[in-house]
């Protein structure tokens, strides 16, 4: 096992378009980045953040330790929600032109770093909204510069261009990516992910399986996709049941935060498709749905879906939690019931008729996949061909388990 090669105190520079930061202890690499914003002529800045984890890790001491020896003033804008949404960044943004702000910080998982990157567009765009920006009317080329902190290992969003965020109106959540939303500078370290519950260390994590299963079977996918998508799946089926049994394991968290940092790093060069398009019209109707969960009572359908023609790839890639698959064709269902037993096992047990949706609700989830701004992007290059029987089918199969 490689792993236990890695001295996870070390902290790392991985680059991408984005310096990711990556180690216990990678928290004080602030002090660097803050340096580096001064030098950039960066004196004021907007931290956007959710209402108490960015205090409760630590995080938040020492950003603010940071930006207090480098002179840099800010404005904290800590209304974030998971699946956030439109009116928030919007709210955040005006926040940042009263302030006069210059650039974003944002502290959290994949929502805070979602809103963050929205409001770095907006500021760079004076007199666009949120909507504008995720109804696509506009299309931005620049943004303020932008800061992760991530305090989380699901998201990937701290190393690639992606960002999603709910228009509550319509039910629409759709997903933008934008050269210009690379952040600058990002920090993962493990150490500020030990308090995450089992919920959310079980959820996010699944969030990085869905990521790689998606990125290394679209119609664009690479061999460098495919690579990631392995280890991924290798590292979350080792260490997710460590860190469910041992919150504070440290090394169970370090390759859980690397396994979801290359996930993203994955689907920004193989994207997504189904898992991700059928989910989003999910959590738009109700934002209190947890988007890893979301994905987890879909997965089994889909790779039944797709098995057919990508099961080489997703033998491959599926190894470590659904052993003995050859790539058949024909073991579409066999594939799709062991992913659900293994998800089931780390306790990601509920279906679709658990969390309140019903048969009948199966149209609205279609038409919200089809109509919904981006996601006919995703089911372009799914690779099976995205009918609305094929996502009505899909649908339907995840209202109860295929296991049992």
């Amino acid at each position: 096992m490689w792993e236990k090669d890695i001295d996870i105190n070390a902290v790392r520079e991985i680059r991408s378009k984005t310096l990711v930061y990556f180690g216990v202890g990678a928290i004080t690499k602030i002090d660097d980045i803050a340096k580096d914003l001064k030098a950039r002529g960066i004196s004021k800045i907007l931290a956007v953040t959710g209402h108490g984890s960015y205090k409760k890790t630590g995080a938040w001491d020492y950003v603010t330790q940071a930006f207090e020896k480098y002179g840099i003033a800010y404005t904290l804008y800590d209304g974030v929600t998971p699946n956030p949404n439109t009116h928030q960044v919007n709210a955040a943004a005006k926040q940042a032109a009263e302030f006069g702000a210059q650039a974003v910080i944002a502290i959290g998982g994949g929502s805070a770093i979602d809103a963050g990157k929205s409001t770095a567009i907006l500021m760079k765009n004076p007199g666009k909204t949120a909507e504008e920006l995720y109804e696509f009317k506009f299309t931005p080329t620049q943004a303020a510069p932008i800061v992760a902190i991530n305090l989380t290992h699901g998201t990937g969003s701290e190393a690639n261009r992606f960002a999603v965020v709910t228009i509550e109106e319509k039910n629409f959540k759709p997903a933008i990516a934008y050269d210009c939303i690379y952040p600058l500078y990002s920090i993962d370290d493990p150490k500020l992910m030990t308090g995450l519950s089992d919920k959310q260390t079980r959820y996010v994590s699944i969030d990085a399986v869905n990521h790689v299963v998606e990125a290394s079977t679209t119609v664009l996918t690479s061999p460098y996709a495919v690579d990631l998508a392995v280890s991924t799946v290798e590292l979350v089926a080792e260490y997710l049941p460590k860190a469910l049994q041992n919150p504070a394991d440290l090394e169970a968290r370090y390759f859980l935060a690397y396994a979801a940092l290359i996930a993203g790093i994955s689907f920004d060069n193989g994207l997504l498709h189904y898992t991700h398009a059928l989910e989003h019209p999910l959590s738009g109707v109700n934002p209190n749905l947890t988007h890893g969960l979301g994905l987890a009572m879909l997965l089994p359908a889909v790779i039944k879906n797709i098995y057919t023609v990508k099961g080489a790839t997703l033998a491959a890639v599926l190894k470590p939690i659904a052993p003995g698959l050859s790539g058949d064709p024909a073991e579409a269902q066999k594939a799709a019931q062991a992913v659900e037993k293994w998800l089931f096992s780390v306790g990601a047990d509920h279906k679709l008729e658990d969390e309140g949706f019903k048969a009948q609700d199966v149209d609205k989830m279609v038409d919200l996949a089809f109509t919904t701004p981006s996601l006919d992007g995703l089911l372009a290059i799914a690779p099976t061909k995205a009918t609305k029987e094929a996502v009505r089918e899909i649908y339907a199969a995840s209202l109860k388990p295929c296991h049992k």
